[in-house]
């Protein structure tokens, strides 16, 4: 029996992650949870799934939670960062699943490795933000790191122990989104409501947008260096709209291995779960002749800027991925409140990273304290647009 605490259980992941808990009683059992601030999902999972601890974003979401739960209120609750690092290292729990949204989930994750949890990872900000310190910590404790973002996770499966001197690239494939066909022109005009129709997964509001912009991927390309050793020009993206090969590798002898699956998150998550074995999973088989064609093309620089402000945060490695992070964040949620145009999402975030003199990511605190900053110069250049546009 494995134990399992979940941050962020009322998402996407936090949700597909029960599933898999669902699917499997005999081998997994939930030990703790942590939502932001969906009082009435967690209620729900707490009479589930009966977890020892509990955590929200706010005091007022734990008591809006201990009012739901009434007598089935988890024995330990918590709010805020301290909540969220309390869930991540109950005694009980083996594996930590990572999926709370943002920024939030790094100090957890940091505290979890330390307590010597095994990481489930699927909030990309924790690698973008302090991939050195993360990795670090987790080779002096002997703690596994694994990827639960789907391409990252297809890497981890096809490079399957295999030495890094025997890898010649890693190549992400990325949808496009639902902008991957317009013209580059018409992109100053798109509203949210557009770019969160995306074509293949169904996802949070912020990733899907990370989505339409190809940021996600950029992010994805800086984890891709922490997870797996390799440089920038190891890791490369290709636009697969179809979403079946989930990511692919190429040896140095010119081989390359792919992982296909069908679009379900499920998948990922039960392979974390159950590393290193393997277990059955109540998914769809994957019917290749019915899929059709599978197509993979290059991304456009000039519809995806995002993803080259990506590689030069990675190549110029320090404190710019945070900048880069911290900045795309405010700018999203600009967009997303419509009060910054989606082509000004790059232009905000490479305002912050020129503005930035980079410093070695040496502690949590050199984290934080760029993040403060970069979140504040990219309200004041949103603020700037706007005022323009």
């Amino acid at each position: 029996m494995r134990h399992v605490a979940i941050l962020g259980s009322t998402g996407s992941i936090g949700r597909s992650a029960l599933a898999v808990v669902d699917a499997h009683p005999a081998r997994l059992k939930v030990v703790s949870l942590a939502a932001g601030d969906n009082a009435a999902l967690l209620a729900e999972q707490v009479a589930r799934y009966r977890p020892a601890a509990a955590a929200m974003a706010t005091a007022q979401g734990v008591d809006r939670l201990q009012s739901l739960c009434g007598t089935d209120t988890p024995a330990s609750l918590g709010a805020g960062a301290a909540g969220l690092v309390a869930v991540a290292t109950h005694p009980a729990a083996d594996i930590v699943i990572c999926a709370s949204a943002g920024t939030a989930g790094l100090e957890a994750v940091l505290a979890a490795i330390d307590a010597g949890k095994t990481i489930a990872l699927a909030n990309k900000e924790v690698l973008v933000m302090a991939g050195q310190l993360v990795t670090d910590a987790a080779r002096r404790r002997g703690v596994d790191i694994l990827p639960v973002d789907s391409e990252h996770n297809a890497i981890h499966q096809c490079l399957h122990g295999r030495p890094r001197a025997e890898i010649r690239r890693l190549i992400l494939t990325a949808s496009g989104g639902p902008f991957r066909g317009y013209p580059q022109g018409t992109l100053e005009s798109v509203d949210p409501d557009a770019a969160l129709q995306h074509p293949t997964w169904q996802m949070g509001r912020k990733i899907t947008i990370d989505s339409a912009t190809l940021m996600n991927k950029g992010l994805e390309v800086i984890e891709a260096h922490w997870l797996f050793g390799v440089s920038a020009d190891q890791i490369d993206v290709v636009i697969h709209p179809q979403s079946i090969v989930h990511s692919m590798v190429e040896l140095i002898d010119g081989s390359v291995i792919a992982q296909l699956g069908v679009t379900d998150m499920r998948l990922p998550i039960q392979y974390a779960c159950s590393y290193p074995e393997r277990w059955n999973a109540p998914l769809p088989s994957l019917d290749l002749t019915r899929v059709g064609p599978l197509e993979f093309l290059p991304p456009s620089a000039d519809r995806f800027p995002c993803l080259n402000l990506a590689y030069g945060a990675l190549r110029a490695g320090g404190t710019v991925p945070v900048v880069l992070n911290a900045a795309n964040e405010v700018a999203v949620e600009a967009f997303l409140d419509r009060k910054l145009g989606f082509t000004g999402i790059p232009r905000v975030i490479e305002k912050a990273m020129k503005a930035h003199l980079t410093e070695e990511v040496s502690t949590l605190e050199t984290v934080r304290r760029v993040d403060r900053w970069a979140r504040a110069y990219a309200c004041d250049a949103v603020a700037e647009l706007s005022s323009v546009g």
